[in-house]
């Protein structure tokens, strides 16, 4: 049996909708042809919320597709084993190096003198990779945690970071990040909590959290 039925009505929302879709590709072309400027980017991933250094490391991710080198550098959590950690190493590729730096929150080191040593150390490694040129992008994963309380100069942190190579792009995370250097990041994203599993009484979960 031939099934004889027509296409059916035109649905006139179908073509209002295309048309529509037409109008916003030529002004989004427009804009786009707008947009030359080339260079790093200073990115800020900041705000209460959980995912910043999450986000930071999808960014890796992407970048080493393209081929790009990437540095990662971790001012906090260097006791730590995590997931990204165990990823990073497990990739083996001579795109991406990964270091942790730190000795833990201050919660659980309880020794400022030893956390401003631990804070120093890492901020003289973040700089030799800032100004290494021969890689395209560096992240600077908690740098906003050591920086809050001054366990790491500000100033001195801002300034380097105001004079930094413009050929490479440049991600600092953590929670916290002082209006100056908000003002002096290209890309800033504000991470908000609207619901987390600990206040419900949950532990940290193996993937999710760590």
């Amino acid at each position: 049996m031939t099934d004889t039925a027509g296409p059916g009505p035109v649905d006139p929302d179908h073509d209002r909708h295309n048309a529509r879709m037409k109008r916003l590709k030529v002004a989004r072309d427009r804009l786009q042809a707008r947009r030359t400027i080339e260079r790093g980017l200073l990115i800020v991933h900041t705000g209460n919320g959980k995912g910043k250094s999450s986000a930071a490391f999808g960014m890796a991710m992407r970048a080493v597709g393209w081929g790009m080198r990437v540095a990662i550098l971790q001012f906090v959590k260097g006791t730590w084993e995590t997931g990204e950690r165990q990823f990073f190493a497990a990739l083996d590729s001579d795109l991406l190096s990964f270091e942790s730096m730190g000795e833990g929150f201050t919660w659980d080191t309880q020794d400022r003198a030893r956390d401003i040593a631990a804070a120093r150390r890492g901020w003289e490694r973040a700089q030799q990779l800032v100004l290494d040129p021969a890689i395209d992008f560096v992240i600077l994963d908690e740098l906003n945690i050591v920086l809050a309380d001054d366990t790491l100069p500000f100033a001195e942190a801002l300034e380097f970071l105001a004079a930094r190579p413009l050929a490479k792009h440049l991600c600092v995370t953590g929670r916290g990040a002082r209006a100056e250097l908000v003002q002096l990041a290209d890309l800033v994203t504000e991470f908000n909590e609207v619901k987390h599993p600990f206040a419900a009484g949950f532990a940290a979960q193996k993937g999710v959290e760590y």
